[in-house]
């Protein structure tokens, strides 16, 4: 039988894809990634650009493309079968990195390219990834002794294991708890759109479970039930509209103990990333993992990281006490509430907004239908950067709601294409990524493969009756995620290892992400991006003036809250003692004492899904979102000087940042495109905290 994984000459074949095809595809791949090594080496005394370089490139981009797919199926569908299949693959590839990483006869080679005169002969970007090439090969151990590599090994390939299964976990905890509510006077309070969103999945819940047993007397009738989950629109549409305090305590105390005990507890996990990840760094002589993840990133040190957040913390401390006793205030005047828990602060701000500035959320996105964003969106990256977008509608998907986009310069040529993948769904990963299907290339007869990316959101899906309304934070979201997407499918670079978002450093990779975002806020671009969903009248002056008045609202507090999550991620990372422990939450409750504003439940164990740190790449990285987002501010700062859709400045972002990929240093990027160093006062003065 063919295998779809081994036959792939353009997209991946999503549909035909089946768990028995992926092991043996990734096998094979693997074997000849292997060979095809051997056979480089081998046959070459003087190693070049040719003859090494770009036959591996070859067969890892293979590799690559194969197992994109896989790695994405396991993220946005997810089941037992897959799963298996994908946990299977992870030790073999784990092995072949380290492999790579610690073959000497491999890095000497490299080493001779760079070595050699005729390396000045190379373009930047190839310089770039060989340079990079040989950084790599000293964090991956090149230079230990057998039986440190051999540890070094064991160590990478269980961090692959319990990291996936710290994922698995938060999901198949997200997805085990539920509540299904008969009388609707339980959820007073929630819009209608959330309330037609909890019916529809009442539905589909009583569907599965007849699926399960033929004796469901017990159960109401579907059309009489309300179905409440941790899916992130069910949950956070009762935490910000249930008016009933006690179901919002259940359904916050079941959020924030998600992966904290039974079946799917990751507390043990967690010591052991974090010890793995300790031992891993002092391996290759770093004094702790912190120290080992700036190798690849712009900050310089330890210290200039912690002095960065706790600098911005100090800025932002006196705008969040405010904006907590302004709360509390409220609270107490409005609502009768003199003790303020957890439960209470989403919904009451909710209140408090709406009183203060008369502005809904709800009445907010009845003006940002999904498709009329989309279009919107597509319009003004348009003005800034020449594009064109079609929608592919004929390919292979893994969901009916998948959607498939072809992007064209101003001069007509094909620039890359990605998917979308909008709306939350059981037994798919939560929160919202970009990633990686395909990247640019130069292939062996000079034509150019074109990069393909894969743009995740979760927003609540439409439903029988009404469109997908998004939020503004889902519409701010979404310009996130097409950043990454354009750093990816914009490129210019021909070489893989710089191409695209490849070999960004870690901290400088949000920089086009957080700077989409800023346009969200610009009148000329709300007016293209929304109209009312049913009456298609385009967003009221009123309503933006009342929006833009509550733009920094509560900015200090989500500051603060961010400061918070970057430095307890730094701190367990750079503190670590084996000797002691993780102290996760002896840290965590540290930093709390030092900047928190706000109490946290004792019972809250939001550590134990804290999935970027301790599942994604953002290990002693959580700052790069700050660190980035100064970067972000100032960049559109000289928008804000020469005009939103300048073409001068949107054509000089799209060639010194957007194309350029990796190819180069990011602090030099940034200066060629801004004229000097970044300065944090955009960043403190977009949100409100200076003037």
């Amino acid at each position: 039988m063919t295998n779809p994984l081994l036959n792939q000459t353009d997209l991946p074949l999503f549909s035909q894809i089946k768990p028995e095809h992926i092991e043996p595809a990734i096998d094979k791949l693997l074997a000849n990634a292997q060979k095809v090594v051997a056979e480089c080496l081998e046959k070459n005394s003087l190693y070049t650009w040719e003859n090494l370089v770009e036959p591996i490139e070859t067969a890892e981009d293979r590799l690559n493309k194969t197992w994109s797919p896989i790695s994405h199926l396991n993220s946005v569908m997810n089941n037992d079968e897959l799963r298996d299949a994908y946990n299977a693959c992870l030790p073999k590839l784990s092995d072949y990195a380290t492999e790579m990483g610690q073959n000497e006869k491999l890095f000497h080679a490299y080493e001779s390219i760079v070595s050699h005169e005729t390396f000045n002969n190379l373009s930047k970007a190839q310089q770039k990834v060989l340079t990079n090439a040989l950084r790599d090969f000293k964090l991956s151990g090149v230079a230990l002794s057998k039986n440190k590599k051999q540890r070094y090994k064991e160590i990478s390939q269980q961090l692959n294991s319990i990291c996936s299964l710290y994922s698995e976990n938060v999901l198949d905890a997200t997805n085990a708890w539920t509540k299904l509510i008969a009388d609707v006077n339980e959820l007073a309070g929630l819009p209608e759109t959330a309330l037609a969103q909890a019916k529809q999945s009442a539905e589909m819940f009583h569907m599965e479970q007849s699926e399960k047993s033929d004796s469901m007397f017990h159960m109401k009738p579907a059309e009489s039930n309300w179905l409440i989950t941790l899916q992130y629109p069910s949950y956070i549409a009762v935490m910000m509209h249930a008016d009933n305090r006690e179901l919002r305590r259940e359904v916050y105390t079941a959020y924030a103990t998600r992966s904290g005990e039974g079946n799917f507890d990751n507390t043990q996990i967690m010591e052991d990333i974090l010890a793995l990840r300790h031992e891993e760094a002092q391996l290759l002589d770093f004094a702790n993992y912190a120290e080992s993840s700036l190798a690849t990133k712009m900050a310089k040190s330890t210290d200039e990281v912690i002095l960065f957040l706790e600098n911005l913390a100090q800025k932002s401390l006196p705008q969040a006490r405010q904006d907590v006793e302004d709360l509390k205030k409220f609270a107490r005047e409005n609502y009768e509430v003199d003790e303020l828990q957890a439960w209470d602060v989403t919904y009451l701000s909710e209140k408090m907004r709406q009183k203060h500035y008369q502005l809904s959320q709800e009445e907010v996105k009845s003006y940002f239908p999904v498709q009329k964003v989309l279009n919107g969106l597509f319009g003004i990256l348009n003005r800034l950067y020449g594009l064109q977008f079609s929608e592919m509608k004929e390919f292979d998907r893994w969901n009916e709601s998948a959607q498939l986009f072809e992007a064209t310069d101003r001069e007509g040529q094909k620039r890359g294409r990605f998917y979308l993948d909008l709306f939350a769904r059981n037994k798919k990963r939560g929160g919202a990524w970009m990633d990686d299907c395909i990247g640019r290339r130069k292939l062996s007869d000079d034509t150019i493969q074109l990069p393909v990316a894969y743009l995740v959101c979760n927003f609540a899906p439409p439903t029988n009756d009404t469109p997908s309304l998004l939020t503004h934070d889902d519409v701010t979201t979404l310009f996130h995620e097409f950043g990454h997407g354009l750093h990816h499918v914009l490129t210019q670079v021909d070489y893989l290892g710089v191409s695209g978002i490849n070999g960004v450093a870690w901290d400088a990779v949000e920089l086009p992400s957080q700077f989409m975002e800023n346009w969200c806020w610009e009148k000329e671009v709300l007016m293209l991006i929304s109209s009312h969903y049913q009456t298609g009248e385009a967003l009221p002056d009123s309503l933006f003036e009342k929006m833009l008045a509550a733009k920094n609202f509560q900015a200090g507090m989500m500051m603060i809250r961010q400061l918070e999550f970057s430095l307890f991620d730094f701190h367990i990372h750079r503190d670590f003692d084996p000797s002691r422990g993780g102290r996760i939450y002896e840290i965590l409750n540290e930093i709390r004492e030092k900047i928190s504003v706000f109490p946290v439940p004792e019972f809250n164990r939001f550590a134990h899904s804290f999935s970027h740190i301790f599942a994604g790449g953002y290990a002693a990285g959580y700052y790069s979102y700050k660190w980035a987002e100064v970067l972000s501010s100032d960049a559109f700062s000289l928008f804000e000087e020469k005009g939103i859709f300048d073409e001068e400045t949107g054509r000089a972002f799209l060639t010194n940042i957007l194309e350029m990929g990796g190819s180069d240093d990011a602090m030099k990027l940034f200066k060629n495109f801004r004229g000097r160093e970044p300065s944090v006062d955009a960043l403190l003065r977009h949100n409100g905290i200076i003037g």
